[in-house]
């Protein structure tokens, strides 16, 4: 039995497309007696099958080679495209995080949405988005891997607008699904162009040909800078980051999916292309320099946001930073390691807060103080959900960090530096969330502000408790180096800088004695990092300006020139009938006249420059 279910694992995408079939009927509202409850429900089965099949699936190929399927989709006598799929025990351990961490998030959506008629658009929506990862992390094209890439996207867009009604979810939904076009443009272009180089979209093959390729240097860095442009903002990268920050009007549900799992599949692609990427030394230069300025701009500016959404969304641009860093030096494991961890912490930190801000109606930061008292489950959950996230040992985020820091250790000594900058100021960031929100006073928002129902609750406890035995499970997985083979200093530099940077919010944020809310001197300098860099402001006076004034000429040129020369000949026609209609005299041989005439001024005009 467990044989079968290995063999027919590539069936785990279709369940959540199955149940967002079935429950088609409750979205438009055909079945009306029973309310929207069952739509939630069956989806949630649905998913848990998907889980335990991943699970089985598991289990019976571990440390087994991988297993390679394929089917042909279209075949031509120039193009023979196949839909490869990897079965693997990462890309099955892939598929169990995905539909766990799904099953967690469809279930807090119970209650989130408890009030909600809307569940079968919701349910149906977290479908495509599970379909669409667990598709994407089975998939051994890069083709294939790019259309799941814009089914994601669409996805994104369907989510974020959920609630269609409000202003800021249209423009946020837009926002985010024209910031993603862009990137996805150019890389339609760099797998078009790949195919007639490498010949195949195969991500395996694609790596032997890469092994021997001789490519002209130009063309290669073009290629993977093309490559990397649509992972750029699928990961919410400079420049294309301000999307994220704009995606938190939707669901709390579907943003646990969004922040933990949805932005990582631009660093999955990544990941499978690296070595690709490799052909071009300035290509990967870039990655890592994009990378490195968005991981400390992003952390710096997530200190100094108030709204709650804002400030976890900057800190999910700054670890896909460090996952361009990892990509671009080449430590591809440490990469899908750093995945597994930020995926789980930053599911537990959206869900601990989520909770906060449906009962609470507000995401300022300010207005929040004392829930400790109030919300002990959910304070626990977030110190569990920051600790994994940063260098905090032994859970997962240090062991991940900690691989990349003595990658990075030997490698660059500037990009050490930045990671402990990031690990630091995300540090800083979590505690300075958690002392707002939990410690100190009571405020009149938090006076009256229980925990919330179990459907809230229990899911966020069940990813804590996984969280917290992560490290034992890569440990009997032997995931991770044995103590005596760690780097002790890098490993103490990272647990220093996340010491000193959530002590320091600590200090600052719990200390009655620093007046709130903290100002900064110079003055200008807290408003440049609560501002997000002045980016938007900057977007606005170069290219939307840019756009705005081509535009603007396209219009001109259209109006008085297009136009312009249809108008003359259509008046000229006009005119020309008006003054005609007065010769008519209704004779023959005036008719004839008039076409010899004519004729005799062509042939003139004709033979002139003969005649000259």
């Amino acid at each position: 039995m467990l044989a079968s279910l290995s063999q027919t694992v590539w069936l785990v995408p279709l369940y959540a497309l199955m149940g967002a079939l079935l429950i088609l009927p409750w979205s438009p509202g055909i079945i009306r007696q029973t309310g929207p409850r069952p739509s939630g429900y069956i989806s949630i089965i649905m998913t848990l099958v998907a889980l335990f099949h991943s699970l089985f699936t598991l289990g019976n190929i571990w440390q087994k080679p991988p297993q390679y399927l394929s089917a042909t989709w279209l075949h031509t006598t120039t193009l023979d495209l196949t839909l490869d799929l990897e079965i693997s025990t990462v890309t099955v351990g892939a598929l169990v995080v995905i539909t766990g961490l799904n099953l967690m998030a469809q279930i807090y959506a119970i209650g989130y949405l408890e009030m909600d008629w809307g569940w079968a658009r919701f349910y149906a929506l977290m479908a495509l988005f599970e379909g669409g990862m667990c598709s994407l992390v089975l998939c051994n094209s890069l083709f294939f891997s790019y259309v799941v890439l814009e089914v994601l996207t669409l996805g994104t867009y369907l989510l974020i607008g959920f609630w269609f009604n409000q202003s800021l979810v249209v423009t946020g939904a837009r926002d985010a699904f024209l910031t993603k076009r862009i990137g996805d443009l150019i890389l339609l272009m760099a797998v078009v162009a790949l195919l007639p180089l490498a010949g195949t979209w195969n991500y395996d093959q694609l790596a032997i040909w890469a092994e021997t390729a001789d490519l002209n240097p130009t063309v290669a860095t073009l290629l993977c800078l093309a490559l990397i442009a649509g992972p750029l903002g699928k990961c919410a990268q400079f420049p294309l980051h301000l999307w994220l920050d704009e995606a938190m009007e939707g669901p709390m549900p579907a943003t646990i999916l969004r922040n933990g799992l949805v932005v990582s599949t631009g660093a999955w692609v990544l990941v499978k292309l690296q070595p690709v990427l490799a052909l071009s030394p300035l290509a990967l230069t870039v990655m890592v320099s994009i990378g490195a300025v968005t991981a400390v701009g992003a952390a710096l500016i997530a200190i100094a946001q108030i709204d709650v959404k804002r400030s976890l969304s900057y800190t999910v641009s700054a670890y896909m930073g460090l996952e361009f860093i990892a990509v671009g030096t080449g430590q591809t494991e440490t990469a899908l390691l750093l995945l597994l961890t930020y995926a789980i912490a930053m599911g537990l930190l959206v869900m601990s807060i989520g909770g906060i801000v449906l009962n609470n109606i507000t995401q300022d930061l300010t207005q929040y103080g004392g829930l400790w008292s109030r919300r002990p489950i959910s304070a626990i959950c977030h110190l569990v959900g920051g600790a994994a996230l940063v260098a905090f040992p032994p859970l997962g985020g240090f062991w991940a960090l900690q691989q990349l820091a003595e990658g990075l250790a030997s490698v660059s000594p500037l990009l050490f530096g930045v990671l402990l900058l990031v690990n630091g100021l995300t540090a800083f960031s979590v505690a300075r969330e958690f002392s707002l929100i939990f410690g100190g006073q009571p405020k009149p928002m938090t006076v009256r502000s229980p925990e919330g129902l179990w459907a809230l609750v229990l899911p966020m406890t069940v990813v804590m408790g996984f969280a917290l035995h992560l490290p034992i499970l890569l440990f009997k997985w032997q995931l991770l180096p044995t103590l005596a083979s760690v780097n002790l200093s890098t490993a103490g530099s990272l647990v220093l800088s996340t010491l000193i940077g959530s002590s320091a919010a600590a200090f600052i944020y719990l200390s009655d004695r620093i007046p709130k809310p903290v100002q900064i001197n110079p003055k200008w300098l807290q408003d440049l990092f609560a501002y997000d860099l002045y980016t938007p402001q900057l977007y606005r006076v170069t290219i939307v300006a840019l756009v705005a004034i081509v535009s603007n000429a396209v219009n001109w040129f259209d109006k008085f020139i297009v136009d312009g020369v249809v108008n003359i000949v259509g008046i000229a026609t006009l005119f020309g009938g008006q003054g005609l209609k007065y010769n008519v005299t209704g004779q023959g041989q005036f008719y004839i006249f008039t076409m010899l005439l004519g004729l005799a001024i062509l042939v003139s005009i004709l033979c002139f420059p003969l005649l000259s």
